[in-house]
């Protein structure tokens, strides 16, 4: 929805339009003009003359300052929810005449903030004007906007003049990652029921297998692993290093973005998938992002743009991945049934009053509204009964 624009604005961004002192000489001149019609005093037409011409150059000046200049911005870094965005643009004066009292308004869009101006007293012919900012951020997303404004009135400041720069500018800003220490939830997942998992737990395990290479023992090496025909022929102990016949284990967080949430609610789990992901990255998990609108994301910086972007109710591109764990992030019950026996769930409780259906406590955590996320997201699963 845009916002009615006054007279002046839209004579102010088309041509010119008065400031105070010029409206004020413009009376002055209708004043004097017409006591020179009534007393047909010569000397009061030349006044009003006068008044008129310096109102001309007044309005003819403010366009011819503004010509000539261009404007860049330089890439926007991302940031994190609640940190400064840094906002740099660079005003070239390619005339080769001084531009002087300058004003340069940043058009940022509403979710951002207020449009960001700064006075600028003269850029020198043939230079450049760094402008630098910063811009308090506190909700997640990607924010995108096209225009900046110049606006003067020199040299008389008898009229504004205001002309727009296409000038486009994207912001990126991160859901916040909290800092976890433990998380029972990522550490236990398809850990049971997983073949992958369990394969992997036996080859860690063993002792005998494919050898690839052998190389000199280092203080921990297991002793069951030191080939001794090697090392009594080397006179130094000489490990075997088995050939890897199973992957890490796959987790995909989950984010039930096509379904129906509480702005709020939605918002926390939002900052808890970005949380979960790379608390299962630092554990050395092979770990993927799914949303609806997105299907299946990896990498770190893929996976902070996918979350900084999403919305609910997005409509579903691709399926959910089968024979992975899964760690399902929702706000509705229905779907937590459905989910593989060896994947798990968080359950952002709409309420204090909404309940879970019985049978399925020990496979997810409930997240409270009202109760610190951090703290919850490091609870040990509840027992089965």
């Amino acid at each position: 929805m845009k916002l009615p624009v006054s007279p002046t604005d839209w004579l102010e961004r088309r041509w010119v339009t008065p400031a105070y002192a010029g409206w004020l000489l413009l009376f002055l001149t209708l004043c004097f003009f017409g006591a020179a019609t009534n007393t047909m005093a010569g000397w009061l037409y030349v006044l009003s003359g006068l008044i008129i011409a310096l109102l001309f150059l007044g309005a003819w000046f403010p366009p011819q300052v503004l010509k000539r200049l261009a404007v860049e911005r330089l890439p926007i870094a991302p940031v994190s929810a609640g940190e400064d965005l840094t906002i740099t643009v660079l005003i070239r004066n390619h005339s080769g005449q001084a531009k002087t009292l300058l004003q340069a308004w940043d058009l940022l869009p509403p979710a951002l903030g207020r449009p960001q101006g700064q006075a600028i007293e003269a850029i020198p012919p043939q230079s450049i004007h760094r402008w630098s900012y910063y811009q308090p951020t506190s909700q997640r997303g990607i924010y995108r906007w096209q225009g900046l404004e110049l606006r003067t009135g020199a040299p008389l400041g008898l009229f504004w003049c205001r002309r727009r720069r296409p000038l486009s500018g994207k912001a990126v800003v991160y859901p916040q990652v909290l800092p976890l220490r433990q998380c029972p939830l990522i550490d236990v997942i398809g850990q049971e029921e997983n073949p992958q998992w369990q394969s992997q737990r036996r080859y860690q395990a063993a002792s005998e297998g494919v050898t690839k290479t052998l190389r000199p023992y280092r203080y921990g090496d297991s002793t069951r692993l030191i080939h001794w025909r090697s090392s009594a022929r080397l006179d130094i102990f000489q490990v075997r290093e088995l050939e890897v016949v199973t992957g890490g284990q796959d987790i995909v967080i989950t984010l039930d973005s096509g379904a129906d949430w509480a702005a709020d609610r939605f918002e926390q789990a939002v900052i808890a998938a970005a949380s979960l992901y790379f608390y299962a990255q630092r554990a050395q998990f092979n770990v993927k992002l799914w949303t609806a609108g997105t299907g299946l994301v990896a990498g770190n910086q893929a996976v902070l743009e996918t979350l900084a972007a999403v919305q609910f109710s997005e409509p579903a591109q691709t399926p959910l991945p089968q024979r992975i764990p899964l760690l399902w992030l929702t706000g509705n019950t229905d779907s937590l049934g459905q989910l593989s026996g060896y994947s798990r769930w968080l359950w952002f409780r709409p309420s204090s009053q909404a309940q879970l259906p019985p049978g399925l406590s020990h496979r997810g955590l409930i997240v409270d509204p009202d109760e610190n996320l951090t703290q919850q997201l490091q609870q040990p699963l509840p027992r089965p009964l």
